[in-house]
């Protein structure tokens, strides 16, 4: 039987031989006591590489973004982001539900970006009628976008000058400093580094493009930090020998940072399979992730279209739009096999 390509998610990778060898050697011990040895140094290791005063090891992304949040607003505060961010849409309003903060959501430019007008004018004034902004919480990459690093810094720069902290779910942010770092000439680090250095608090995730089985760390400052550790505990975050995931996470940012512009490079030429395809218009392609709207011809033929992709050994999702994802699983001969089942369907 023909091996699936799975272009649902950079979610599904396997880790690596050499990165569950990593896993299998890390020195363990109890995190909830601050004891594991791996766990700190993982997060002394990404802290260092961000240019924050420390890191907090997270089991999931969505928690680290929670932790984030409450960190910075309290009960009855504001937090400005966007209608397609996962702070807001995808993450079960954990900010809402659980900590009683108020997202007050922006509709998104072409480019993923949140327009600084429409910042300006959701922060609310000081009044009693008003929840408190406190916050302004942006993504990078957001759906597979590169924010443009103008815009970052214009956009913190406006939240301080208002006074607001600032948050960057930066899930794939190693994605998008590979991305800047091709346009920039530089290397991915020092873009991760100037990304992350626009921002009071930064959360990465260690289990998509990265490939580890799972893991996130929220960054910041020392006393930003202790207040997520507390949140972190009443939300169920705190793990014992967790120094195997630290392993994988401390590999991940030593061996898969760089490999991330084949995933791009790859993502480029899945999307290339549509270049043909009439009704079928691409987004930009950034990063890792391909976003396909089907409309006239190609829409009358999209009802089948995943079933057929999964027919012929493809994996994708269909949800809201079509999504593919490539990640460190899917070879140049897998990319080749979808391209044509893709071109395959559409030219039937």
């Amino acid at each position: 039987m023909t091996n699936m390509i799975d272009l649902r998610s950079d979610t599904v990778t396997q880790p690596t031989p050499a990165m569950r060898a990593a896993m299998m050697a890390a020195p363990l011990g109890d995190d909830v006591f601050g004891d594991d040895p791996t766990v700190n140094a993982l997060q002394e290791k990404l802290a260092d590489m961000l240019g924050f005063e420390g890191a907090l090891f997270m089991p999931t992304g969505t928690q680290s973004n929670f932790c984030g949040i409450l960190a910075h607003c309290q009960r009855g505060d504001e937090y400005i982001v966007g209608q397609q961010a996962h702070t807001y849409r995808w993450e079960g309003g954990g900010a809402a539900v659980l900590g009683s903060v108020q997202p007050q959501p922006l509709d998104h430019a072409p480019d993923g970006s949140l327009p600084l007008d429409a910042i300006a004018a959701a922060i609310k004034p000081d009044d009693a009628h008003y929840a408190r902004t406190r916050l302004l919480a942006l993504e990078n990459t957001i759906g597979g976008k590169l924010l443009p690093f103008g815009y970052v810094q214009s956009a913190t720069a406006l939240a301080k000058k208002h006074g607001l902290n600032t948050h960057l779910d930066g899930a794939r942010l190693f994605n998008g400093a590979v991305a800047q770092a091709e346009t920039a000439g530089t290397a991915p680090l020092v873009e991760a580094r100037r990304i992350a250095s626009q921002f009071d608090s930064v959360s990465v995730c260690f289990s998509k493009g990265l490939g580890t089985p799972a893991g996130s760390a929220l960054c910041g400052s020392k006393d930003f930090l202790y207040r997520a550790h507390r949140i972190r505990k009443m939300a169920g975050g705190g793990m014992r020998q967790v120094g195997f995931l630290a392993g994988a996470a401390i590999h991940a940012l030593d061996h898969h940072i760089d490999r991330l512009a084949e995933d791009h490079a790859r993502a480029r030429r899945l999307a290339a399979a549509f270049d043909d395809v009439a009704g079928a218009t691409v987004d930009p392609v950034h990063s890792n992730i391909v976003f396909v709207d089907l409309s006239g011809p190609a829409k009358a033929k999209a009802d089948g279209f995943i079933d057929h992709l999964k027919a012929h050994g493809v994996l994708a999702l269909g949800l809201y739009r079509l999504r593919f994802v490539t990640h460190h699983d899917v070879t140049d001969a897998d990319i080749d096999r979808a391209v044509a089942v893709i071109r395959a369907y559409f030219a039937a």
